[in-house]
């Protein structure tokens, strides 16, 4: 192949890739897929996809569809997933992989049994700041790692959420502040220990049994003595909505803003900091797509609108650059499936953890990771 013709399902979110794909020389979105057929045919027209899908299990079965990328509701990411995978497509999904360890480890297996790519979409990892970051530590500047702290903020009690979201326990949404961790030593969670701390009302508690208000888990590292901490809020903790992490390291250390817009702090010499703005990582990227780095896609089910913004970071045409590439080189993604269902679990388990009062937990050897 020369280029990786694709499948994007679900609009809402997923529409903002359709024109990232549709403008990269190595791909194209040849199909959306989504319920409503009126929204779907409007969407389709204005971005020139000419198949359009309301099923998708009759999507599946088109032969010239090579990869799906999956941009669904939380629970059905798994399911469309290995759906995919079994008729011999190439899988990207946004997070979480799965929300049981049996489904993420049904998705590590499927991705060996069948030969095709899954790659898990984790925007966290492409961000600037972290591509800033980990140029700056792969150089040397940072000197040796020592401690890492991530976060994943978010008060989600106001109505207009999916049903779904309330209750869910903090951790079953895990990844935007564990994979930072994971990603920037280049090695798998072993070991989960977690806390819970507050109380939620007793309607979000009881949809799920999952009675807390914050979650923070530690992480410990195969083969390696630096640990983490992730701290995770959803519902009835006020605070402006936050994914960050914090790395420190023994000549600098780096710490995400505080709100919106201050910029993060480098932290060097005993006690001096200072205030930046991250540049951007256009130039990490090919001509015909690098201006999505700092492009974010409004979609609703009236209108199509461009506007500038941040677009996680301007990670979502770095990540669709390693999928297709990936792809079309015949190797796994940078972010494959053991990747995946390493930060999954970890989240899966530091939530089980926190209900048993602190139980340490083992990562299975099935969802460790070899870089």
């Amino acid at each position: 192949m020369d280029k990786l013709r694709v499948a994007v399902v679900g609009l809402g979110f997923g529409g903002e890739f359709v024109p990232i794909y549709q403008e990269y020389g190595k791909a194209e979105c040849i199909a959306v897929c989504r319920r409503n057929e009126a929204a779907l045919n409007k969407f389709a027209d204005e971005q020139n996809v000419p198949k359009r899908y309301t099923d998708y299990d009759e999507m599946l079965k088109d032969p010239e569809i090579d990869a799906v990328h999956i941009n669904t509701d939380l629970f059905s990411h798994a399911q469309f997933a290995l759906k995919a995978l079994r008729a011999g497509k190439h899988v990207a999904s946004t997070t979480p992989m799965g929300m049981t360890l049996e489904e993420c480890k049904a998705i590590v297996d499927a991705e060996e049994e069948t030969g095709k790519n899954y790659m898990f979409m984790e925007t966290s990892v492409y961000t600037r700041e972290f591509l800033f970051f980990k140029k700056m530590y792969e150089s040397g500047e940072i000197g040796r790692l020592q401690f890492l702290r991530g976060s994943h903020q978010q008060n989600m009690s106001l109505p207009g959420w999916p049903d779904y979201w309330y209750g869910l326990p903090p951790f079953w949404y895990p990844t935007h502040a564990v994979a930072p961790l994971s990603e920037i030593l280049r090695k798998p969670i072993s070991r989960v220990r977690a806390i819970g701390s507050g109380k939620i009302n007793d309607e979000y508690a009881a949809k799920y049994g999952s009675p807390f208000a914050a979650e923070s888990v530690q992480l410990e590292f195969k083969d390696s003595d630096v640990h983490g901490e992730v701290t995770r809020t959803l519902f009835d903790t006020i605070r402006q909505y936050r994914e960050s992490f914090d790395f420190y390291g023994d000549k600098k250390s780096f710490e995400w803003e505080q709100c919106t817009n201050e910029g993060p702090v480098i932290f060097s010499g005993y006690e001096d900091a200072e205030r930046i703005q991250v540049p951007d990582t256009d130039d990490l990227l090919p001509d015909d797509i690098k201006h999505f780095t700092f492009k974010n896609q409004i979609i609703d089910d009236q209108h199509v609108s461009f506007l500038q913004g941040d677009g996680h970071g301007g990670s979502h045409p770095h990540m669709i650059k390693e999928f297709v590439e990936s792809c079309l080189e015949g190797r796994k993604p940078h972010i494959s499936a053991k990747v995946s269902a390493n930060w999954n679990v970890a989240g899966i388990l530091g939530h089980e953890s926190a209900m048993k009062g602190g139980e340490i937990i083992e990562i299975p050897e099935w969802a460790m990771f070899e870089d």
